[in-house]
């Protein structure tokens, strides 16, 4: 089981780092990007799929988004989506095509914005350090019940604190990098 502990924290912990950068891309900086409409889900023919999954996303400009849906009777369906999506955007509908110009952010909702990054940050840091007593707790089982010997387990529950704090300074890095961006006029 030890052997199996490790590649598995480090499996786990690069599935919360992958969920930050997720969730960090969805954060407008009022720069146009994709991954801030492209998992918004759209009534499409009765079934909820996402904007990406129905349309191309493009960004003619600094503060511009583009979609073009590949099925031209989804047009109204993606511009109620994004009008009903709590992101602050206004969809135009230009014939087969929606644009979206993102507004400029004042110096207050930077602050806002650069709060929900920080606290994105701190939930991955929690989700890492749940991660790491896991993995300890199981070292420590295998150790109680002789599978694996002291000075093992001491080794292995060193290699899960680097494994964490390596981690952690991803996220930090992610983080600042997105705070940057958003404070960044």
């Amino acid at each position: 089981m030890s052997e199996q502990t490790i590649p598995a924290l480090k499996s786990n912990m690069e599935k919360s780092i992958s969920s930050l950068s997720a969730q960090l891309a969805k954060i407008s900086s009022g720069r146009a990007q994709p991954g801030l409409i492209e998992d918004i889900m759209v009534d499409y023919y009765g079934t909820q799929t996402p904007l990406k999954q129905i349309a191309s996303i493009t960004v003619p400009e600094t503060r511009q988004l583009l979609i073009q849906p590949w099925d031209k009777a989804a047009v109204f369906a993606i511009d109620k989506a994004i009008q009903i999506s709590n992101l602050g955007l206004t969809p135009q509908v230009e014939g087969q095509t929606i644009r979206i110009n993102i507004p400029q952010m004042t110096e207050e909702r930077r602050k806002d914005m650069k709060k929900i990054v920080d606290d994105y940050g701190e939930k991955a840091r929690v989700a890492l350090r749940a991660h790491r007593q896991d993995a300890i707790k199981d070292i420590k089982t295998e150790e109680k019940d002789k599978q694996i010997s002291e000075d093992d387990s001491r080794r292995l529950q060193e290699q899960v604190q680097k494994m964490t704090e390596s981690f952690n300074s991803r996220v930090d890095e992610l983080v600042s990098a997105k705070e940057k961006e958003i404070m960044t006029v």
